[in-house]
C-alpha cells in the first residue's frame, strides 16, 4: 500500500499545513499549523506525531519540516487531486465543483487508477484552477 493511501485527509491536511508554514531556513511552529488546521495545539500535535512514525515529517526544538518523503508524498496528492479535478472538468463541473469533487475522491484512488484517468484525459498539464500537474512518475507516481 502506497504512503498516500494510508494518510486520512486530517494527515494530509497537517502535512499541507507544514508545507504552507515551513520556510527554506526554518520549520514550521506548532501554533501555525494549528490555526492552518483550524485545531488546538494537542490536536495539530497528534496528527504530527502520527506524520513522524510514518517518516513524512521531522520535528526538532518545537520546529516541524517536511522529509523528503513527506515533500513526495504532496506531490502525489495535488497529482491525484488535480487529475480528479481535470476529469470532473471534462465532466462540465464549476471550478469550484471540480475542487470540491476531487477532494472527496482523491484519497481514494491509486497511482494507477490515477494514471489511467490523466491518460484518457490526453495527460493535461494543468488542472482547471491553472495550477500544474505534477508528471507521472514525478514522485511515488507508478504507471
Amino acid at each position: 500500500m502506497e504512503t498516500l493511501e494510508r494518510l486520512t485527509r486530517r494527515q494530509i491536511d497537517a502535512l499541507r499545513a507544514v508545507a504552507l508554514s515551513e520556510g527554506p531556513d526554518r520549520g514550521a511552529s506548532l501554533k501555525a499549523i494549528s490555526v492552518t488546521l483550524r485545531v488546538r495545539p494537542p490536536s495539530a500535535l497528534g496528527h504530527l506525531t502520527a506524520l513522524e512514525r510514518l517518516g513524512l515529517v521531522e520535528r526538532h526544538r518545537g520546529k516541524t519540516r517536511l522529509t523528503s518523503r513527506g515533500r513526495a508524498c504532496i506531490t502525489d496528492y495535488q497529482r491525484h487531486h488535480r487529475v480528479a479535478e481535470q476529469l470532473f472538468a471534462g465532466l462540465g463541473f464549476s471550478s469550484q465543483e471540480t475542487c470540491r469533487a476531487a477532494r472527496q475522491i482523491d484519497l481514494a484512488l491509486d497511482h494507477r487508477t490515477v494514471e489511467h484517468i490523466c491518460r484518457a484525459e490526453g495527460h493535461p498539464a494543468l488542472c482547471p484552477h491553472g495550477d500544474p500537474i505534477p508528471p507521472c512518475g514525478s514522485a511515488n507516481s507508478r504507471p
